[in-house]
């Protein structure tokens, strides 16, 4: 079971990006799934969450700004990030808190990392 990120890139401050995460391998169920983000020299920290049956919440900062969603057929989420600012500059990981694949449940489960660089 592997989570694969995409959509991250270059942006001026104001634009937009939409960020992918889709989940691959022989999967039956994913739980909770979100995005978080580490900006240099500072801890990683949740950007937006979103459960199995839809409800979502962000951080404070992405409020307004961030939508996530999830396309449980396809095993994906998505952030949308509009009005992008300087300080959301990051490196953008996708995360699922249980899987249910191959019989199994996997547990804390990271893609690897999209750059996202907002430019002035």
């Amino acid at each position: 079971v592997q989570l694969q990120a995409s959509g991250g890139g270059l942006v001026q401050a104001g634009g937009s990006l939409r960020l992918s995460c889709a989940a691959s391998g022989s999967i039956f169920r994913i739980n909770g799934m979100g995005w978080f983000r580490q900006a240099p020299g500072k801890q990683r920290e949740l950007v937006a969450g979103i459960s199995s049956s839809g409800n979502t919440n962000y951080a404070d900062s992405v409020k307004g700004r961030f939508t996530i969603s999830r396309d449980n057929a396809k095993n994906t989420i998505y952030l949308q990030m509009n009005s992008l600012k300087l300080e959301d500059t990051a490196v953008y990981y996708c995360y699922a808190d249980q899987i249910w694949a191959d019989g199994d449940i996997k547990y804390d489960i990271w893609g690897q990392g999209t750059q996202v660089t907002v430019s002035s």
